[in-house]
């Protein structure tokens, strides 16, 4: 069985700790693999590493941590197909799911190429009598991450890439789910130029976590994961003195208004739900039609097409729409989710509970699920399900529609698809949710804008991505300067006067 490691200071290490987490197949069940689980004695370990390489790389001036990143772009495109192979075996998405995961990272190390005109402090000449004012910012020195599994790639990199392009060293704390792809990530940084101990990968669960946390020359953390670990990390991070951003749950709505091309609704509902077995923060798991005409022409239209989705292994190639979901916990757990929600009175439009799958009876296969009258109050529109379950609540108005996705708590993504302006303009200036679509089903944003939610999805000031990153892994430094034409006895205890 195939064992995996840490990667500290350039090197594969194995762990320590003798404990280990079992890696799975989740087409299978089979277990392929076993990670080793990173204690506080490895934690401080790596920390050392990151600390004594952040030195020599933050004196690297921008324009060559830059040209790191750029031969990282490079490895990246040569080793795709390894990458997403890696990526699909552990997590199960298909391929074309897993290389868009490690394009939507590759995007965002591109963005932070752009390093030297990023970091750029503000001037201001003669402010007062012989006085300059200009700032720079500074990295902060060893910063970590804590990813999830449902994107392996991408928010790593989203992390790591401003980070070190900022002049950082990093300990990445991937999902102990799926890990070949973030040690291949750091090996191939370090190909690219990067030295040693500036990226580093721990393996573990919450006693790896702890110790990040609690480590007092860990000055940022960036998580992403669930609400209650998300508020967890949060407070922990604070009581610490450490500068975090954390990003939670979603329940992201789409409202469907009376004048919308429902073929196009209905397709976009397909594929923003059932996408990667809906395990997206970003996915679209309640349609909201308006009017009850809406309701009844968009869900006899998502019906054959839900029905028509095919649901199978990465192996499978471009004949598979999802897979499976990660662990056998998450197929239960959907699976009494469903439950629940018949027990509270929603309608089961399509029902998965029965799929199997030929050849791969062990597998954590969940068939699509659709539900119609869902009312606000049921579980199932309350929780993020995390999984292929599709929730259809009807409105009679665009106002009611509007305050389902502004009442939920959490704030993630929405969208609304409507053929009239005045509506939409509307609805992006009101509704209180952080990332928002208009005939855009998943409106995450490209790597030069932001990415966050509101209220319970996130829990710190700051975004990830775009220029929300160079802030979040810098600090900035204020100098106010004078060069007196004279030198004069004695000295001056006053602020000087900008007049």
């Amino acid at each position: 069985m195939q064992e995996f490691s840490h990667y500290l200071n350039g090197t594969r290490v194995q762990g320590s700790s003798g404990r280990y987490a079992d890696v799975m197949n989740p087409a299978t069940g089979e277990i392929q693999a076993q990670v080793p689980l990173a204690n506080s004695t490895e934690v401080n370990q790596a920390v050392e590493f990151a600390r004594k390489a952040q030195v020599g790389w933050s004196a690297v001036n921008p324009q060559r941590r830059a040209r790191v990143l750029m031969k990282f772009v490079s490895l990246l495109h040569e080793n795709m197909n390894s990458l997403a192979t890696n990526l699909s075996r552990e997590h199960g998405k298909t391929l074309p799911d897993a290389i868009g995961d490690v394009q939507r990272g590759l995007e965002v190390v591109e963005y932070c190429i752009g390093a030297p005109e990023l970091l750029k402090g503000d001037f201001t000449n003669s402010a007062g009598p012989g006085i300059d004012l200009f700032s720079m910012r500074q990295p902060l020195g060893v910063s970590a991450g804590i990813t999830p599994f449902n994107f392996p790639a991408m928010i790593p990199m989203w992390m790591f890439a401003p980070a070190l392009a900022c002049g950082n060293a990093f300990i990445l704390k991937p999902s102990e789910r799926d890990p070949s792809v973030p040690l291949m990530l750091a090996e191939l940084m370090e190909q690219a130029g990067a030295p040693k101990g500036v990226l580093q990968v721990l393996n573990g669960d919450k006693d790896c976590v702890d110790a990040i946390l609690q480590h007092p020359d860990i000055q940022s953390i960036g998580f992403v994961g669930s609400t209650p670990i998300a508020k967890y990390i949060y407070a922990e991070s604070a009581k610490a003195g450490k500068r975090v951003q954390c990003f939670g749950g979603a329940k992201n709505h789409m409202i469907v208004m009376p004048d919308a091309d429902l073929d196009q609704a209905a397709d976009a509902l397909v594929g923003a739900g059932y996408g990667a077995a809906g395990e997206r923060c970003m996915a679209i798991s309640v349609a909201v039609p308006v009017g009850q005409e809406t309701a009844d022409k968009l869900v006899e239209k998502l019906i054959p097409r839900i029905d028509k989705l095919k649901v199978g292994p990465y192996t499978a190639g471009d004949d598979v729409d999802y897979g499976p979901v990660i662990t056998a916990a998450a197929k239960k757990n959907i699976g009494r989710l469903v439950q629940t929600g018949l027990e509270q009175g929603a309608k089961l439009v399509v029902d998965g509970r029965d799929f199997k799958l030929q050849g791969y009876e062990d597998g954590f296969f969940v068939g699509p699920h659709l539900f119609d009258h869902v009312t606000s109050e049921m579980d199932i529109y309350r929780t993020e399900i995390f999984g292929p379950v599709l929730s259809t609540v009807r409105t009679n108005s665009y106002e009611q529609a509007l305050s389902l996705a502004m009442d939920h708590e959490f704030g993630n993504g929405v969208a609304i698809f409507t053929r009239d302006g005045d509506t939409a303009r509307d609805f992006v200036d009101r509704v209180n949710v952080g990332m928002v679509g208009v005939n855009v089903p998943i409106p995450v944003p490209l790597a030069y804008h932001t990415f966050g939610g509101w209220k319970k999805s996130v829990f710190g000031d700051l975004n990830q991505h775009g220029p929300d990153a160079f802030r979040f892994y810098t600090r900035t430094k204020t100098v106010t300067s004078r060069w007196p034409s004279g030198i004069k006895e004695g000295g001056e205890f006053t602020i000087p006067i900008m007049e």
